[in-house]
């Protein structure tokens, strides 16, 4: 048996074993309100990574490392752990650890340093267990309400909070779990980590601008929903629904994304 077919079998091995996981991830990425519609992305993205690395990767001479088939064997058994119960979170996180042994195991350390961070990519396609993603939200929602009615009475607009309600003098804007702005983060952690690979400048610098996404998407989301109470409190709060509440939330993003370019072009 070659080498080749060896890989080529293998391979499909680990697609099929794993075919539950991306029927589940699937379904995650096209829910309604669903907060990882990028992961779609995610593949197409780190194959675009590793293809940019073609030319180092020709130069690299295949060899195999006695931790490959560890660590293929270890993913293998957290997904049939995972497959079991069902507990398909952590089935696709042994995905990433099975990726990580092949490659050490038919090409060596050398590739392997080179596909670290394409291969740790994909964890971003992963959605969480909606259990954790209900509890973020909730905390985060909280959290921002509590912000925005302290920035909206400092400019002079009297506001109490209920909850995660915002309660004005002549209207009221509810801070719902998808304005938690949870959806922003995860996706502007994926840019972050992204802009701080691509980034020329030594790992405590790309460290900080990849943390930076998480004070950027919860500042915006703030400025958001103090936003959306000036429009609900002049206009109405009809006027803050439909069109001017998804523009804002476009509108915001991309103003995110505008920051955190900022931040890396002035740690770079």
């Amino acid at each position: 048996m070659t080498n080749t077919f060896q890989k080529w079998m293998v391979g499909f091995f680990v697609l099929l074993i794993y075919v539950p996981s991306f029927l589940w991830m699937w379904e995650r990425w096209f829910a309604r309100d669903s907060y990882y519609s990028h992961g779609i992305l995610i593949p197409f993205v780190t194959a675009f990574l590793i293809w940019q690395k073609r030319g180092i990767l020709r130069k690299i001479m295949p060899e195999s490392s006695p931790w490959g088939l560890r660590l293929f064997f270890i993913g293998i058994a957290i997904h049939l752990f995972s497959a079991l119960f069902r507990v398909y979170f952590s089935s696709g996180f042994s995905m990433i650890i099975v990726l990580f042994g092949l490659t050490l195991h038919f090409y060596g350390s050398k590739m392997f340093k080179e596909l670290l961070f394409p291969i740790s990519f994909l964890a971003f396609m992963i959605p969480l267990p909606m259990v954790v993603i209900t509890n973020l939200s909730f905390r985060l929602k909280i959290f921002a309400t509590q912000m925005a009615v302290g920035a909206l009475n400092d400019m002079g607009l009297h506001c109490v909070q209920h909850g995660s309600a915002i309660i004005l003098r002549h209207a009221y804007v509810i801070v719902e779990d998808v304005c938690s702005g949870l959806r922003s983060l995860i996706t502007l952690m994926a840019l972050g980590s992204l802009f701080a690979y691509g980034m020329k400048s030594s790992l405590p610098k790309k460290t900080m601008l990849f943390l930076s996404t998480v004070p950027i998407a919860v500042i915006t989301n703030v400025g958001r929903i103090i936003f959306l109470a000036f429009v609900s409190e002049i206009w109405g709060t009809k006027y803050a629904m439909g069109p001017i509440h998804e523009a804002s939330g476009f509108i915001v993003f991309f103003g995110a994304f505008c920051l955190l370019y900022a931040v890396g072009k002035v740690m770079e």
